[in-house]
């Protein structure tokens, strides 16, 4: 297994693997976008955990949902899957946020964190009130609890507050996708982003620290390995529709 950390109570690697290009949510074009949806089938997205498992990661984030992937989330956590699962969650398909919770909880989540879009607009609004009523809800059932979001401000503003247990920490100002305006991905962002890791006691998970593939890999992990916390863990997505041995390769 690759190291690991006390991460809110959880045992977990340093490196995690994520679920965007899963769903295919590539940050780059749509047809980048339908290659790596049509590419994940359940099965493939099964054997990518196995090979993650096998390799020394013993994590996986995903959302809760992209129909073809939290179906292959319950799938694998009840037919015995290795990895633990950390859950982002959006109440968009669910009556309340707190109903998307329980379901997340009810599938096999260990953890759970809003959307950053959601959280971004919390922010905007100032609306702690509505963040709290959830993160209560969240550690009445015994669950850490964090939030996502695309800038450092974000985080500033929820870290303020002293409600959650972790961040995750977007290394890209990315939520101009959320606000209507297209990807932007600025070299400038990583900087604030991974001071805002080590400002934040709290435990981070860094995420898009490549770019959404935009940046060299090896150069990514070591940037951001060097410039968080030594608590502080990372979430990388990885498409084997680009290379079969990409998690391996990650891992190494």
């Amino acid at each position: 297994m690759l190291p690991t950390v006390d991460f809110c109570g959880l045992k977990m690697t340093r490196l995690l693997i994520g679920a965007n290009p899963f769903g295919g949510f590539s940050h780059q074009n749509q047809a980048r976008d339908i290659a790596m949806k049509t590419w994940s089938t359940p099965e493939r997205i099964i054997e990518t955990w196995g090979r993650a498992y096998a390799a020394g990661i013993n994590t996986f984030i995903s959302n809760n949902e992209t129909p073809h992937v939290i179906q292959t989330v319950e799938k694998y956590l009840k037919e015995g899957g290795l990895l633990q699962w950390v859950a982002q969650l959006s109440n968009r398909n669910f009556p309340s946020m707190e109903a998307t919770i329980d379901r997340a909880l009810e599938i096999g989540a260990k953890a759970v964190f809003f959307h950053g879009g959601i959280v971004d607009d919390l922010y905007s609004k100032r609306d702690a009130k509505t963040l709290q009523a959830w993160v209560e809800h969240a550690k009445s059932k015994g669950v850490p609890v964090g939030v996502a979001g695309h800038a450092p401000v974000t985080h500033y503003w929820v870290d303020s507050l002293n409600l959650v247990d972790f961040h995750m920490v977007c290394f890209f100002d990315c939520g101009s996708l959320h606000a209507g305006k297209g990807d932007k991905f600025h070299l400038a962002d990583i900087f604030p982003a991974a001071e805002c890791c080590r400002k934040i006691q709290k435990p981070c998970i860094a995420y898009k620290i490549m770019g959404a593939g935009r940046i060299d890999a090896a150069m990514a992990f070591e940037f951001a390995f060097q410039n968080i916390k030594p608590g502080d863990v990372v979430n990388v997505g990885m498409h084997r529709g680009d290379k079969d041995n990409i998690v391996e390769e990650n891992v190494a």
